[in-house]
């Protein structure tokens, strides 16, 4: 008798856009020319001072295991950055270092998701999300948002989806695939409703340092009771080396301690030291001067994504996305990405993996590429059409 996969499996769908990569790298590999606007990693290389750090403690030799919770110093700096940055005095015993985002996730949900307890998440959302939550038996429920919220939950959104089994509420701001931020109020009042209701927030700050109009705050402004979930990844541009944190309320540091010696031990080593100097004046220089050029690309494409004729109904504000409405140009925006990957040898990603609010007609697209290749992809794109 064979065993078969967890029925769990049968709940999470593939992430289709590593699909559509997979498919323009087999496009490269025959010589065509592929302009990637897909995949939401940073095009920057890491800031020469983090490889620094990272090569110095690798050629010591000494890359041994740190704690679980990470390295010391570490979680001290973290703290210290939301002191400069956000004006909040955040205690270091409340600091975990993660194998990036996703680990921070996986943790977050492990401590506190039971077998058919309701999480309340915005659709569309980041998919991975979604099936984190299903991986530990709980049960998602999705908040259609359109432009009348700027594609982001309300208040009263929480209260009309809010149950008897509702656990809890996992949000993104910025948001991805949308781009959009929580309004100051607005959040302010979902951590108040949410605590009100005696659930859980947890909020997905990832793309924080990514916006352009304003700073954005921290959920930690509006109580001590939300876990937070960073990542070095796309503001630090640290990708590769898997490395993130998430902020605990106190009462649950201990148990995430516990889960993160079973999970993994242990973050990267070589990633911990190299991210200690991604808080330095000079690398932060360095930061800034690159999210400057991210709004760069972001006025340039959005104009001319309209002018192409699609609609752009969510006000990209934060991350590096253009979450664009192609309902004039097709009705199937999966069938239309394929054909223009095919076609005009330009990868986007369509909104089937985010959800099943109107997928078929939005596109994302990631401004991750200089201004002269989005140039070339619109060129492109107008020809297609």
């Amino acid at each position: 008798m064979s065993i078969n996969p967890a029925s769990r499996l049968a709940d999470i769908a593939p992430f289709h856009v590593m699909e559509l990569l997979a498919r323009a790298r087999r496009l490269e590999a025959e010589g065509r020319d592929v302009i990637h606007m897909e995949i939401g990693e940073p095009d920057f290389p890491t800031p020469a001072p983090i490889v620094a750090a990272a090569q110095a403690h690798i050629a010591s030799g000494r890359v041994f295991y740190t704690p679980a919770l990470g390295l010391p110093e570490l979680r001290e700096a973290i703290a210290g950055f939301y002191a400069t940055r956000y004006g909040v005095d955040l205690p270091v015993s409340r600091v975990v270092v993660t194998a990036g985002a996703s680990a921070a996730l996986l943790l977050a949900l492990a401590c506190l998701v039971e077998p058919g307890g309701e999480w309340l998440v915005t659709d569309p959302c980041y998919p991975c999300n979604v099936n984190f939550i299903r991986c530990f038996g709980g049960v998602p429920v999705a908040i259609p948002v359109d432009a009348g919220s700027n594609f982001q939950p309300t208040v009263e959104a929480i209260d009309r989806h809010w149950s008897a089994r509702t656990a809890g509420a996992l949000f993104a701001s910025p948001a991805n695939p949308t781009g959009t931020v929580l309004d100051d109020a607005v959040l302010a009042g979902i951590a108040g409703r949410v605590r009100e209701k005696g659930g859980q927030l947890i909020l997905d700050e990832i793309y924080h340092g990514l916006t352009y109009e304003r700073d954005v705050p921290t959920a930690l402004r509006y109580g001590d009771d939300v876990f937070v979930v960073q990542s070095f990844s796309k503001y630090f541009n640290m990708t590769g080396w898997r490395l993130g944190w998430l902020v605990v309320p106190e009462r649950f540091a201990r148990h995430v301690d516990v889960l993160a010696q079973n999970l993994y031990l242990s973050p990267s080593s070589p990633a911990q030291y190299a991210a200690l100097a991604a808080f330095r004046p000079e690398t932060l220089e360095i930061l800034e001067s690159r999210r400057a050029e991210f709004r760069r690309r972001r006025d340039f494409l959005a104009p001319a994504l309209e002018a192409l004729g699609f609609l752009l109904t969510a006000k990209p504000e934060g991350a590096f996305y253009i979450y664009a409405d192609c309902s004039r140009l097709t009705d199937d925006s999966d069938a239309f990405a394929r054909r223009l990957l095919e076609t005009a040898g330009v990868a986007v990603t369509p909104g089937l993996d985010f959800g099943a609010c109107a997928p078929k007609s939005h596109l994302r697209f990631a401004y991750t590429t200089d201004v002269e290749r989005l140039a070339e992809a619109v060129e492109r794109i107008r020809r297609f059409l």
